[in-house]
């Protein structure tokens, strides 16, 4: 696949990773050489990395936890120390080999370490690779709040080796289908009909649907980098997908749901809300519910559950003004932003995703 060029750095894929990686080793002058991992893929994906590696550099391992509930900034603060000790200054690389997690703080700490060290993104999920490694979103939660400390940062090149996939559970590749899935339905109608039928066929080569993914959000994130219009398009599911995430991870009666999980249930809602509102035709809304639902299953959601998720929407970070702002879709490929949706209707897309 051919590397992809942003306005900050390139994307590479597969076996062009570790050529370009070792190039750019050998022409900067780094001190030392950081990777971060969790417990997961310093077992499965770090032996791999390291042999394909060709530096003289000292390299020095971290490892934190894995999952989102360590995604937070008291992990942050154990890295940072570990950094410190470890002798790294303003020359040194961190290199952030692992999913979402590992990316969105490992790319964090490099920014606040020293006021900013370099880093390289090299994500080991699905949902690394179409999502949290592209666009320069960096940052941690605060609580069970989703991503409500960080900053914007681009790192030096993503690598995108897709053999990693095959070190992961099938839970872990259809989460990651979530995000993907959303790129087709707010930006472009034949990569969702694409998608969806590559799933009913088992996915025999995923490679060419990432690409296209990588590119499509590329694309939403070089015309509006700061989030000011475009980019929040890239939310479409999230307001609700992230309540939902927060609750179930918050209440430990409830089965934790994985990312891509509870996007998919804000997806439906907000397919719904979206033919209340802002004209999506009904047919097509009760086709991406059973398209979502046949992949993802039915969660039961309680009217209690949906009182309390409710209330958490006023953290969303898109509000403005005292309002939540929902991204809603006119047609499959064409989104709005900036939607404010009365809590009654939010009320009746829960019924209709429980339908």
């Amino acid at each position: 696949m051919t590397p992809v060029k942003t306005q900050d750095y390139h994307i590479y894929f597969n076996t062009e990773c570790y050529h370009s990686l070792n190039a750019h080793l050998q022409a900067v002058n780094y001190s030392k050489l950081f990777i971060l991992v969790d417990k997961n893929t310093h077992h499965s994906c770090l032996p791999y990395f390291l042999e394909q590696l060709e530096t003289n550099l000292v390299i020095e391992i971290i490892n934190i936890e894995p999952g989102e509930t360590y995604k937070t900034i008291e992990t942050c603060s154990s890295v940072w120390n570990a950094l410190s000790e470890l002798d790294a200054d303003r020359k040194s690389l961190l290199i952030n080999l692992g999913g979402g997690v590992v990316t969105d703080l490992g790319g964090f700490v490099a920014s606040t370490f020293k006021r900013g060290i370099a880093f390289i993104n090299v994500p080991t999920t699905l949902l690394a690779m179409v999502d949290a490694s592209i666009g320069g979103k960096t940052g941690v939660d605060l609580g069970v709040l989703k991503n409500q400390i960080g900053v914007i940062n681009t790192s030096k090149m993503v690598l995108i080796d897709t053999s990693f996939l095959k070190t992961l559970p099938p839970l872990e590749i259809r989460s990651g289908l979530a995000e993907m899935l959303k790129h087709g339905l707010i930006y472009n109608k034949s990569y969702w009909k694409a998608i969806t039928t590559a799933y009913a066929s088992n996915f025999e080569n995923l490679d060419p649907l990432i690409y296209e993914s990588i590119i499509i959000k590329k694309d939403i994130v070089e015309e509006d980098p700061f989030e000011n219009g475009l980019r929040k398009t890239l939310n479409y599911g999230h307001t609700l997908g992230h309540a939902i995430e927060s609750y179930f991870l918050s209440h430990h009666e409830k089965t934790t749901l994985l990312h891509g999980e509870a996007i998919a249930i804000g997806m439906v809602l907000a397919t719904y809300l979206s033919k209340t509102l802002t004209g999506f035709p009904s047919e097509e809304c009760d086709a991406i519910k059973a398209t979502l639902k046949s992949i993802y299953g039915h969660v039961e959601i309680s009217e209690t559950d949906q009182d309390a998720i409710i209330v958490l929407l006023k953290h969303d970070k898109k509000n403005e003004n005292g309002n939540v702002n929902f991204v809603l879709l006119e047609e499959i490929g064409k989104a709005k932003v900036n939607c404010i949706v009365e809590n009654s209707l939010i009320k009746k897309s829960f019924k209709f995703y429980s339908e």
